[in-house]
């Protein structure tokens, strides 16, 4: 093949990032197993990773033992969910994404206001599962502009309208402009609810995707965001798209300009796999759209955890406590090496 080229920004978010670094620093604390309400991120790689080390997915809270630590997936769960967590003495530390923790909120106080929620997303998805149920009687869930259509909404009440973050920007700016044309006086929020992260990944592929005779996006099936990008490549020109968990899924057929991108729970290292088996004689072309410095520090309970350790470990050695959190050098790992096979003692 002749050239590759390479979105930027791909792969993880500052989210993912937070979550996997948060699971890693659970399994380092404590003795297995250590159990996470759901996929901790959407990525097989990712999953498998931490089962091997000693992680149990659960998609039932009350299948954790009491007194044993749980983690709360990025994707943001249900308001019982978290209650029930918390029972039995479990240790509970929520990995939810900030920014989906924002729409959280903001259903539940368009809720309390009397609002009726259109709310864009797709049926079934974690994310969605779990921002519904924070205001159940008040939402309404839609997926095309034909739902919005179809909606009864109720006449001289006020009606607002949220999103499931890693919406597509194409498939969401069609549904906003439906839910206008029906209503003019449309509440949304002055920031939008779709992760910085997915809309500079599409925009990337807006600007790759033209002129590559394939493109290559590495993500799981699973993975709202990675879909979105398999589907971005395809509306804007590239007559051969493959959504690929890992290299060994890569196609042995690629010719001439390939595009390569990754989702945003898909680690670099698997993207470093890709370009590796690729080899491109003309070389790599980078697809530059826009630098990205987000940084989402660790849970609050996690850092509260991890000093309250510390302290106990210097107390127990007679050292004097240190004055910086465990935590301190955190914005400077990767998640992405943390995973890597091996690299979860440089969680450390």
């Amino acid at each position: 093949m002749d050239t590759v080229r390479l979105a930027e920004p791909r792969g993880f978010c500052a989210g993912v990032e937070m979550a996997i670094k948060a699971l890693s620093w659970m399994v380092r604390v404590f003795e297995p197993p250590v159990y996470c309400y759901h996929e901790i991120v959407h990525n097989r790689i990712v999953v498998d990773a931490f089962e091997a080390l000693g992680v149990v997915f659960v998609d039932d809270v009350t299948e954790v033992p009491p007194g044993r630590p749980l983690m709360l997936s990025a994707h943001g769960s249900a308001p019982e969910v978290e209650q029930r967590a918390g029972e039995q003495g479990r240790i509970v530390v929520d990995a939810c994404c900030p920014l989906v923790t924002k729409v959280h909120h903001e259903m539940k106080v368009r809720a309390r206001k009397g609002y009726t929620v259109i709310y864009v997303g797709h049926e079934g998805h974690e994310e969605a599962i779990g921002t519904m149920a924070v205001a159940p009687e008040a939402v309404r869930l839609v997926e095309s502009t034909e739902g919005v259509a179809a909606l009864d909404l109720p006449e001289g009440e006020p009606v607002a309208l949220l999103a499931q973050t890693t919406l597509a920007h194409d498939e969401w700016s069609g549904i906003v402009e439906a839910a206008k044309d029906r209503r003019p006086d449309l509440w949304m929020p002055g920031r939008s609810d779709l992760c910085y992260a997915t809309t500079n990944r599409q925009a990337a592929m807006r600007a790759l995707a033209p002129g590559c005779d394939a493109v290559v996006v590495i993500g799981s099936a699973n993975s709202s965001n990675t879909i979105s990008l398999a589907k971005t490549a395809a509306a804007y020109g590239c007559p051969r798209v493959h959504r690929v968990n890992s290299l060994a899924e890569l196609p042995g057929d690629l010719e001439g300009v390939v595009g390569v991108t990754a989702g945003a729970s898909a680690p670099e290292w698997l993207v470093e796999e890709v370009l590796d088996a690729l080899a491109p004689a003309k070389g790599i072309e980078v697809v530059h759209v826009t630098d990205e410095d987000e940084y989402f520090p660790p849970p609050p309970e996690l850092r509260d955890l991890l000093r309250a350790t510390a302290l106990a470990a210097s107390c127990l050695l007679g050292a004097t406590p240190g004055v910086s959190a465990p935590t301190a050098a955190d914005r400077d790992r990767s998640a992405a090496v943390v995973l890597r096979p091996g690299g979860i003692a440089l969680a450390s």
